[in-house]
């Protein structure tokens, strides 16, 4: 070999070193400006789901003007999410005030969609609240109820939501609330199907929380895109007082019960959480034991982290559960 082709060789072996070298410093540099989401991009790969953030998990920050709800995309890739959960009723009131609510809906819809696409994360689905009672027995009010939710469902076909959560209050006698869920939930999905929308209940409490109940209506209403948001800690079935929220349960459905039940008709998961011990373990819900439930079931799309605890801060709270999450997880 002559003088010039080696030194030519030599050249061109340099200079790809030097681009390597370059670029893992890009990403070492990258990963160290947002070591949260680097380590979450990492520890999630081997992990049989994937994590997002439901907003309402924000609410305090939210609902005291910290937080506004149109920023949520950037605030859940802060936190190293892949995927996010809208609630409805952070953006319903700006819009029934507008003087053209639909013209509103559009161009928010518009820029929430922009926005998840800004920041690299994917709409899963909407939490809706405030739209009426699916399962009251008037079929007048339970019909404009289901008239009520429809936008959601072209919302989350626009955003490009596989699901849409629904609840399902009305009436307190079981087997009035079957058929009354099931009414409303057949109307809702037949609607909801072609827009390939998924319509999921959760359990949110009363009769939504009594999985065998809950069960039934899905054999009920038997449709594909009709499914269940089983939820770690909402399976209380009466309040003291006949309170709805805010008042001490008095009665529960066996959480660990009720999620293998519903199981079967999942399309979403919400991990709950409150509290932390100095372990970084919840307090009241065994993270292992749910996920293996969860895994047993055959389930691997999102768990959504839905912090509700008030001794410490939403971000605090959101980061503990995901990372109780990642660490049990690993085991499985």
């Amino acid at each position: 070999m002559t003088l010039k082709p080696l030194k030519n060789l030599l050249i061109i072996i340099i200079s790809s070193l030097i681009v390597s070298f370059v670029s893992c410093k890009q990403k070492a540099d990258n990963n160290q400006l947002n070591p949260e989401k680097a380590t979450s991009e990492n520890s999630q790969d081997s992990l049989f789901f994937k994590l997002s953030l439901a907003e309402w998990s924000l609410h305090t920050q939210i609902e005291e003007g910290e937080l506004n709800p149109m920023d949520f995309a950037e605030k859940a890739s802060e936190l190293g999410f892949e995927g996010i959960e809208y609630v409805t009723s952070f953006y319903a009131d700006s819009i029934k005030k507008a003087e053209d609510p639909e013209a509103r809906m559009q161009a928010m819809l518009k820029k929430l969609k922009s926005s998840s696409e800004k920041f690299g994360v994917t709409n899963v689905l909407l939490m809706i609240d405030g739209e009426g009672d699916l399962a009251v027995s008037d079929s007048i009010e339970r019909n404009k109820a289901v008239e009520n939710h429809k936008k959601w469902v072209d919302a989350a076909n626009y955003l490009g939501c596989h699901s849409i959560r629904v609840n399902l209050f009305g009436s307190n006698d079981p087997e009035e609330w079957k058929a009354n869920s099931a009414d409303a939930l057949a109307k809702l999905s037949k609607y909801a199907a072609g827009r390939n929308v998924n319509v999921l209940v959760e359990n949110h409490g009363y009769l939504s929380s009594n999985a065998d109940l809950l069960v039934e209506v899905m054999k009920m209403v038997n449709m594909e895109n009709c499914g269940t948001l089983p939820d770690f800690g909402n399976f209380c079935l009466q309040r003291k007082g006949g309170e709805r929220w805010d008042a001490s349960c008095i009665e529960e459905y066996p959480r660990y019960e009720g999620v293998k039940k519903m199981m079967p008709y999942a399309k979403a998961v919400s991990a709950k959480s409150y509290t932390f011990n100095d372990n970084g373990e919840e307090e009241t819900i065994n993270y292992k034991k749910m996920l293996n439930i969860i895994k047993d079931g055959g389930y691997n799309g999102f768990i959504g982290v839905e912090f509700e605890g008030t001794d410490i801060s939403p971000e605090e709270g959101i980061l503990k559960t995901k990372n109780l999450l990642l660490e049990a997880g690993k085991t499985l």
